[in-house]
């Protein structure tokens, strides 16, 4: 069973974006190595806003620590579906194994 911890419902009438980075590590789980062996994206958060500036003010206005991470480049994405949460579908590779 795959866990939901990252996606959580964001309420309003404005148009829902995700924030990701392409900065930083990540290991794969239960890796041995002290390299990182998967390259991927890492979620900064989730805001809304009526457009991509005023959501990322957001952002950073509702998680002020962000301004003091080492992350640089932010990439901003809008979630066309407004159910994103409810309508989220999740895979799990060991069934394709």
């Amino acid at each position: 069973m795959i866990k939901k911890r990252c996606l959580r419902g964001i309420g309003g009438g404005m148009k829902s974006y995700i924030f990701i980075t392409e900065e930083g590590i990540t290991y794969q789980p239960n890796s041995t190595s002290p390299e990182p062996d998967i390259e991927n994206c890492q979620v900064i958060g989730f805001a809304k806003g009526n457009n991509e500036d005023e959501a990322f003010k957001n952002l950073t206005k509702d998680n002020e620590y962000l301004l003091d991470t080492n992350f640089n480049e932010i990439i901003c994405m809008e979630l066309k579906n407004e159910d994103y949460y409810q309508k989220a579908k999740y895979f799990s590779l060991g069934e394709y194994k």
